[in-house]
């Protein structure tokens, strides 16, 4: 296989005046009309390197991928807002927010670009949708990249570090988003009010959840933008995409690799390594890490990833 770069894509971005930060936004509009804010790392369309789609995590946000927005990262980056958070719509059927349609929101970001296959890359519940997306349309796929996260059955992969047994894990985790749906609108607005400050921002990087990061101001703003999703309406996020089921791995025969964290509760790193040797010629790297391992080892992460697209053919 060839190991140049894909060649640039030019994206089709409009400058959002309010951000200041190495993003651009840009509107997209989903096959069931929802309008989704797509971002880029490719600021003023000339960043070199190939082209990558990011699934992202749940509700999650750019600034959970410090190396990504370094403009020397090598990488362009494509991605979007889940659907209800970051400043997408939600759709005007609320059922449409499983892991069917965020594919489909995959591929609405990568017609938009004008981009026929790329690698793509996934974190947590984005590792479902980048290994569903590769599932369903492998034309689209030339390489996959998952951190943090398993190809389906996400939510009977945590809380493997407590030593819960597997069979009771979906339960206790869906059931919990589920309350968490009903309390979630009180819960929303003390969220809103919580400063996400230097105090806040140590108190979470050290929790054991999420470890200390080398970018606490990154890590601060990750975590402000992820808290303007109302609890409720990520709750039905969670609850909705926790009915996806293991992805079929035997079709997949593009460069893969899975990152895992040691420590992460929310994505089993066994769990990641057994799906890792179902795949012919997958690699598998395991971090000293949390869930949040693209932020508390973003060197590692991006140089493993830097590695995977070295291995895949140029488009």
């Amino acid at each position: 296989m060839s190991a140049e770069p894909a060649a640039p894509v030019a994206l089709r971005v409009v400058r959002d005046p309010a951000d200041a930060a190495p993003v651009r936004h840009y509107t997209v509009v989903a096959k069931d009309g929802t309008e989704l804010r797509a971002w880029t790392n490719d600021v003023d369309g000339t960043m070199t390197g190939p082209t990558v789609l990011l699934c992202n995590g749940l509700g999650t946000n750019a600034w959970s991928w410090p190396a990504l927005l370094d403009p020397d990262c090598g990488v362009r980056v494509i991605s979007w807002h889940h659907r209800g958070t970051g400043g997408s719509a939600r759709p005007a059927d609320r059922t449409h927010v499983g892991i069917d349609s965020f594919v489909d929101d995959a591929l609405a970001v990568l017609d938009d670009a004008g981009i026929a296959s790329c690698p793509v890359m996934g974190w947590s519940m984005g590792v479902n949708t980048a290994f569903e997306l590769a599932y369903l349309h492998p034309h689209r796929v030339s390489a996959l990249f998952a951190v943090a996260g398993v190809p389906g059955g996400t939510f009977a992969s945590m809380l493997a570090p407590f030593g819960v047994p597997r069979f009771a894990r979906a339960a206790i985790t869906v059931n919990a988003a589920r309350l968490m749906g009903i309390l979630g609108k009180p819960a929303s607005q003390l969220a809103k009010r919580l400063p996400i400050g230097p105090i806040t921002g140590a108190v979470v990087t050290h929790s054991g959840f999420m470890l200390p990061v080398p970018d606490v101001v990154m890590a601060r703003r990750a975590i402000k933008e992820f808290l303007t999703t109302p609890i409720d309406w990520y709750m039905h996020l969670a609850v909705t995409t926790s009915k996806h089921v293991r992805v079929s791995l035997r079709s997949i025969d593009v460069p893969t690799t899975f990152v895992a964290g040691r420590w992460d509760v929310l994505a089993s790193a066994e769990d990641m390594r057994t799906a890792s040797e179902r795949i012919a010629g997958s690699s598998y790297v395991r971090l000293n890490a949390s869930h949040f391992v693209a932020m508390e080892k973003p060197d590692e992460v991006h140089g493993h990833l830097l590695e995977l697209l070295s291995l895949t053919p140029a488009v």
